[in-house]
């Protein structure tokens, strides 16, 4: 009996895009600036996405969440992965450099919170005010909740204060970061990210 060839999964652009919590946008983004083509093209001209470009898209997630700009992780997968190694490292260094400054800045503002007469100035941002940036600046439902996944898996910490900051109730920052935390979860049982 004749072995039949295993066959490989294929995923059209949407498909591929809600595996990885990305929009079609964002996938015809990755095409454009070369980040992520698909293997091929059907009869009707449409992308098709092989295992092999599921898994390239996972690690792209990957050093996403890391805090790599595209053109870094673009040039981390055509390089050998000794420049990997030279490139995350970079990144670490620069987070240390960010924590370093927010340190400071939580420093002074533990200091103004001492002195709260300096405070009387200042002008603070509620959620409503937020919202409103965030839609001015095109986001719609789904990004914005595409936003706080990004902001709880990258800093949970710093998602808290941040929620904390807008004036919102601790339930209603219980249910934000429970809805990210189950998204990210959701992500990760889907996604194989590949060693290294």
């Amino acid at each position: 009996m004749a072995k039949t060839a295993a066959i490989e999964p294929v995923y059209r652009i949407s498909q591929l895009g809600r595996l990885h919590g990305l929009s079609r946008s964002t996938l015809l983004h990755y095409d454009r600036i070369g980040l992520l083509r698909p293997s091929q093209r059907n009869r009707a001209n449409y992308r098709v996405y092989s295992a092999a470009d599921r898994r390239r898209l996972a690690q792209i997630c990957r050093y996403r969440s890391a805090g790599l700009s595209l053109q870094e992780i673009k040039s981390i997968l055509a390089a050998p992965r000794h420049k990997t190694v030279q490139a995350l490292e970079r990144r670490l260094e620069a987070l240390n450099r960010e924590i370093k400054a927010l340190r400071t800045q939580q420093r002074v503002i533990v200091d103004l919170l001492k002195d709260r007469s300096l405070l009387a100035g200042t002008r603070m941002l509620d959620k409503a005010r937020w919202v409103a940036v965030l839609r001015d600046g095109g986001l719609d439902e789904a990004a914005m909740g595409q936003w706080h996944v990004a902001f709880e898996r990258m800093s949970p910490e710093a998602h808290q204060d941040f929620l904390e900051s807008l004036g919102m109730s601790a339930p209603e920052i219980k249910e934000i970061r429970s809805w990210s935390a189950g998204k990210i979860f959701d992500i990760c049982q889907k996604n194989e990210f590949p060693d290294g």
